[in-house]
């Protein structure tokens, strides 16, 4: 800052415009600030935020339910203060896992649910602004994710080096049931490896799923095994009594037939058991087999189930059928045992599911917007959570924005609109909003600040606005630009370079409940903003005008009470040189005794 000090500033370097400057000049209409996430008069909030002199706000409500408490006309309300005051507010959206996970983990309705949410916080904040393109802010995710670490880290095999950061922890998750499992890069100790090996994520993946089908076909061969210990001597027993009890059974002889006919049932419910779950064996298989093998043998399981199943129709000797269905159960075990070198995927990388899920849920909120507003619809801005979430990465938020890209013009060019209009709709419409400190924080797992430059380049293309905060790069807090240790002109200058023009907003909730003050001056002063917006190259910038005073020291050097106790109120205790007066004589003012 201009200066800390609460007694005397000092001079300050007035003359010098790079003087507490951060590197990176930003006009202070560019600049922006959230409004409290804590309450849904965000009315107050966005006036409160104009006071202190911001021409752009972000109504920032992250709990759906705070959002809801918001009436009906609330942000038509803002959207006029915003057009007599000449400013203009941004939305973003309550916080929900757009690719359906909630507590309970994963399902195609929780999905729905939080499709049907975005559409209706999209289609609200298009009365902040009817007449514009304004960003409305989703999250990506809320979920966990996987991290990357430098290829310098010890656990980083020989033939891994040389090509960028590698995957560190992987969350994967069971795409039938939604459970999620981290995999993390270790060091394991076994007989055959005494001095250990490293296990990659990608390893312990392979491994899971291939342990996952062994162990459902394994736990299918072992009932089988119990039905058939069940139903070869029940066979025999039944019949053994009927050839016993001939023509004219005796009623002992009959109950034995009996005893004998429920054991067979016993015997015939568990294959019906094990038939069901082979069908969810192979729709496993058939979801997410990999490879023409899959498919082959699959094919041969279907073949011959039908053909079996018609045979067993005609066949009228209960025996013979549950024969049959045994042979049939033994034959597709058999089948399904040639894919365990290459096992269905059953677990996904956390990234690749969320970037399928999210993207249905993204396009379709941006496309039933589209057909309502047109040209006015607000931007989809999809914000990179702080990392260590899923899809938090510049080139997993990249291959996301592209994915829901993709299916917006697949739809819209279904229901008749031409292909190059919906692309350029596309590309309008769905975007990025980056979050600067969020990036930030993948430098806990060892990476330089150049790895966020890094980032920033691969995601500046898709970029619409920017939450402009800085931090140290351990924990998700947010300060004002300049007041961490991000590079922030190495980051806007490649966001520059994509020819960025949108707006850069500051979150400051936790600034506000630490230092108690408007973070807007320390924008202006770190970003050396023009004091005067009608000459901005010629004027001085507010990091050259001095005595903005300390966010820690109260009323800051302006007219401090600690000064009239240090040097009065008048010029007695003021040095000689500066005008004070001397003990013991008269005043060269009033003639009155010097006390």
């Amino acid at each position: 800052m201009t200066n800390y000090e609460a007694i005397y500033p000092g001079a300050t370097y007035l003359l010098d415009p790079n003087y507490g400057f951060m590197g990176y000049r930003v006009p202070a209409g560019e600049f922006g600030g959230t409004t409290s996430i804590q309450t849904a008069n965000q009315l107050k909030e966005v006036n409160n935020l104009l006071n202190q002199g911001m021409k752009t706000t972000e109504v920032s409500v992250v709990q759906p339910e705070v959002f809801e408490m918001m009436p009906k006309g609330h942000l038509k309300e803002i959207a006029r203060l915003n057009k007599l005051t000449g400013a203009e507010s941004t939305l973003h959206a309550p916080v929900i896992d757009p690719s359906g996970f909630t507590q309970q983990g994963w399902s195609e309705e929780n999905r729905e649910v939080a499709e049907r949410q975005f559409e209706s916080f999209v289609e609200r904040g298009h009365e902040l602004s009817p007449e514009g393109n304004m960003p409305v802010t989703i999250h990506a995710s809320s979920i966990p994710g996987s991290e990357m670490i430098p290829e310098t880290h010890k656990l980083v095999l020989p033939e891994e080096k040389g090509k960028g950061p590698v995957i560190g922890k992987m969350i994967a998750v069971n795409q039938d049931t939604g459970e999620l499992i981290p995999l993390e890069r270790k060091k394991v100790y076994g007989p055959r490896k005494p001095k250990g090996e490293i296990w990659t994520p990608e390893t312990e993946l392979t491994s899971a799923n291939a342990t996952k089908f062994s162990q459902a076909i394994t736990n299918l061969a072992f009932y089988k095994k119990e039905a058939d210990e069940i139903i070869a001597p029940a066979q025999g027993e039944l019949s053994k009594n009927l050839m016993i009890a001939g023509n004219n059974p005796t009623q002992t002889q009959i109950n034995q037939i009996k005893i004998s006919q429920e054991k067979l049932q016993r015997g015939d419910l568990f294959l019906t058991n094990i038939e069901q779950s082979f069908r969810s064996l192979y729709e496993q298989a058939a979801k997410y087999g990999t490879d023409e093998n899959t498919k082959k043998v699959l094919d041969n399981i279907s073949k011959n189930w039908i053909e079996k199943t018609k045979a067993m129709q005609n066949e009228k000797e209960i025996g013979e059928v549950i024969k049959m269905r045994t042979n049939l159960i033994d034959n597709s075990l058999n089948e399904m045992r040639k894919l365990e070198q290459t096992p269905p995927q059953i677990f996904k990388p956390i990234e690749e599911f969320a970037k399928d899920k999210a993207s249905e849920t993204l396009s379709n909120v941006a496309v039933n917007t589209y057909k309502k507003f047109g040209n006015t619809s607000p931007i989809i801005s999809v914000e990179n959570p702080p990392y260590g979430s899923a899809l938090s990465s510049g080139e997993d938020l990249k291959n996301l924005i592209k994915e829901t890209r993709k299916k917006f013009v697949n739809k819209l060019v279904k229901e008749g609109k031409s292909k190059s209009n919906a692309e350029q709709a596309a590309e309008k419409l769905i975007g990025v909003t980056w979050d600067t400190s969020h990036i930030s924080m993948i430098r806990k797992q060892g990476f330089n600040p150049e790895q966020v430059v890094k980032e920033t380049k691969t995601i500046a293309p898709y970029v619409k606005h920017v939450h402009f905060n800085d931090n140290f790069g351990s924990t998700h807090t947010d300060l004002p630009p300049g007041m961490g240790n991000l590079p922030m002109p190495e980051i806007m200058g490649e966001l520059e370079k994509a020819k960025f023009k949108g707006k850069k907003i500051f979150e400051g909730g936790n600034w506000f409940q630490h230092m108690q003050t408007s973070p807007f001056p320390y924008q202006l002063e770190s970003a050396g903003s023009p004091l005067y917006s009608t000459a901005p190259a010629a004027s001085p910038y507010w990091n050259q005008i001095g005595g903005l005073g300390a966010y820690y020291s109260g009323t800051g050097p302006i007219n401090p009470a600690i000064h009239h106790s240090t040097y009065g109120a008048g010029f007695t205790n003021l040095p000689i040189e500066l005008g004070g007066e001397m003990p013991g004589t008269q005043s060269r003012f009033s003639g009155t005794p010097n006390q």
